[in-house]
């Protein structure tokens, strides 16, 4: 009954809003109304009557400057309002409405109409309710409507006053934010975080810190992170959020004892609350009781769609037996070779009509695409098909994939990259018991290799000593290395703080360079490591280096939020803004996270590099 009602009341106020809109005038409304208006209705003309009135009082008017002409309310021995010549107690008011009427439904509708000129001068009227702005830019996004969806929401933080904004304004300013993110505008969203965080009332101030948090775990940036959650907690001391979000920061910084405890002492200091229904306290045990699995679980059902064969593949991955043996054999150089037999390439085959996604061509890239955009058909075929993981070509995508969706979360290490990460020592073993060299273009062992960087990425958040010791065997098994492993190892030993042992690194790659000539990332760490280390004269000589190298690089290096530079999927030019770009997102969040060293860079720049 009450979708019926529903169905119909959009039907009938998208048909009001037409008539209305024609002249803006009521005499008009109510004409439709008995006649066309009344059919969506059922030929209901009493209801019809009665509900007219109802949505000419919350329209807003083009020709009042979009305020509304509200009609009063008739006294019962009244002419009704709907002009049908009886008393108002015994017409309209005799009418039941079979259910709510929204009370920014014309506003929401209306939203949805406009365009150019007139949408900006109705958004800028500073009549639109703020749940009319959220819920038309929710219908816009679901859409597909971004642009549209981005328009509506900004009126209602654009010159706001801040401190003022209503409750609504929440769920409005995730919404933006996710829109931002959407269309790539990473200014505009900084722009709204640090407003919010500075001017917006309590509620959307916390929000704002959350999601900054959340930012700086996603970049590995956990000293930032740690102070953002501080100022969260300041914020909004009894937030239940709090308690996932800090059993995150924890578990990235790789304390899952401290985020069990945490977890617990916000069950105790929150159980007794009388807003927390039963799947909110259920949660909260959970989490104290083990929170890597409490957050797998809830990462894997938060894409509703994909929660049952993601469930099942999970338990399949748990399931594993023993690896299956690899097909190796000397080849006439007299290198060790894998081969993919009649069994492999035939489930491989079957495989690729789900999974259509393709291998980059570059040793150390991964897949071309997004696996994820339609990934129920290959993950209900690998649910249907458990045989198929122990086919190392299929392993191979699959932990790629895996690798893109959960790599960076290291409580998904557990269930889905450990049992992964086994079956591939087991043919890592055979393949180093065979001491032969082992290298990328021999036979199907680029297959292995790229397994291996899958596992490598993928177990970079949960497991970072076990990723780079996979990493560090697999380079002396290919000592060309072809995946560019070294450059990994590096951001991993700068990331933990590793100064020593990333200048190691950096020796031995310059020693192994063939044209002498070191890429841009290395100088980078390179400068960065002594920095942190003191030494200050040397340091400064790698950021000359850098400087002579690429003139881009420190420029974007220190600056917030320079201009983005489009991906091409080609490899940039060096010396380029892009190739500047591509090494300022991999190594900006290592020299963020180090205290005082882009105020160093500053002043190096603001000096004449020697």
């Amino acid at each position: 009954m009450l979708a019926a009602w529903v169905d119909q009341l959009l039907g009938f106020s998208t048909g009001a809003l037409d008539a209305i809109r024609r002249d803006e005038r009521y005499p008009s409304l109510m004409a439709w109304a008995r006649k066309e208006g009344a059919e969506l209705l059922g030929a209901d003309v009493a209801l019809a009557q009665a509900l007219a009135p109802v949505l000419w009082n919350q329209m807003p008017l083009q020709r009042l400057g979009f305020r509304i002409e509200t009609l009063a309310v008739p006294a019962p021995q009244e002419p009704c309002w709907c002009d049908s010549g009886k008393r108002y107690a015994d017409c309209c008011a005799r009418v039941t409405l079979p259910g709510q009427v929204p009370p920014h439904l014309m506003w929401m509708l209306l939203l949805q109409r406009l365009r150019g000129k007139v949408l900006h001068e109705a958004l800028a009227s500073d009549q639109v309710p703020a749940q009319a702005l959220l819920e038309a830019g929710i219908v816009s996004a679901e859409g597909g409507q971004l642009g549209r969806a981005q328009t509506i929401l900004e009126a209602l933080f654009n010159n706001a006053d801040w401190e003022g904004l209503p409750q609504e304004s929440e769920p409005a300013f995730e919404l933006l934010s996710d829109v931002y993110q959407e269309r790539g505008f990473t200014r505009k969203k900084a722009a709204l975080m640090d407003s919010a965080v500075e001017h917006g009332p309590g509620f959307l101030r916390g929000a704002a810190l959350k999601r900054l948090c959340l930012r700086y775990m996603d970049s590995d940036d956990l000293t930032s992170a740690r102070e953002t959650f501080i100022r969260t907690l300041e914020t909004m001391p009894n937030e239940p959020a709090l308690a996932y979000l800090e059993s995150m920061l924890l578990l990235h910084e790789g304390r899952p004892e401290q985020a069990r405890a945490r977890a617990d002492f916000w069950r105790r200091r929150l159980i007794h609350r009388s807003d927390l229904d039963e799947d909110q306290q259920a949660f909260l045990k959970q989490l104290a009781e083990d929170p890597e699995a409490t957050l797998a679980e809830q990462m894997i059902y938060a894409d509703e769609e994909l929660a049952e064969p993601l469930e099942t593949l999970t338990r399949i991955l748990q399931e594993f037996s023993s690896a299956s043996r690899l097909s190796l054999s000397i080849n006439v150089e007299g290198r060790l070779e894998y081969q993919q037999g009649d069994l492999d390439d035939a489930r491989y085959q079957m495989w690729q009509q789900h999974f259509t996604t393709e291998n980059e061509e570059a040793p150390g890239s991964g897949l071309q695409g997004d696996p994820w955009r339609d990934a129920r058909p290959w993950l209900d075929a690998l649910c249907l098909h458990p045989e198929w993981l122990a086919t190392p070509a299929i392993l191979q995508e699959l932990a790629m994939a895996l690798a893109g969706r959960f790599g960076n979360l290291p409580w998904m290490f557990a269930s889905i990259f450990s049992p992964l990460a086994q079956r591939f020592e087991d043919w890592l073993v055979a393949i180093e018991a065979a001491d032969s060299p082992f290298v990328w273009g021999d036979g199907d062992n680029h297959v292995l290799f790229r397994l291996g960087l899958g596992l490598i990425i993928g177990m970079e958040r949960g497991a970072r000593e076990q990723s780079r010791q996979l990493a560090e065997r697999l380079i002396r098994l290919d000592g060309e290395d072809s995946m560019g492993l070294r450059e990994l190892l590096l951001e991993q030993l700068l990331s933990d703080g590793q100064d020593v042992r990333a200048l190691t690194l950096i020796e031995e790659i310059e020693a192994g360079s063939d044209d002498g000539e070191p890429w841009l990332g290395l100088l980078l760490g390179k400068a960065l490591a002594l920095f942190r280390l003191a030494r200050l004269e040397e340091a400064r000589q790698a950021l000359t280096m850098v400087e002579q190298a690429n003139p881009w690089m420190l420029k974007l290096l220190i600056r917030d939020n320079p201009r983005r530079e489009p991906v091409t999927g080609n490899a940039p030019i060096p010396g380029s803004r892009a190739e500047a770009w591509q090494y300022r997102v991999l190594m900006r969040p290592h020299w963020v996270a180090t205290r005082g060293a882009i105020g160093w860079l500053d002043a190096r720049l603001r000096a004449p590099l020697e």
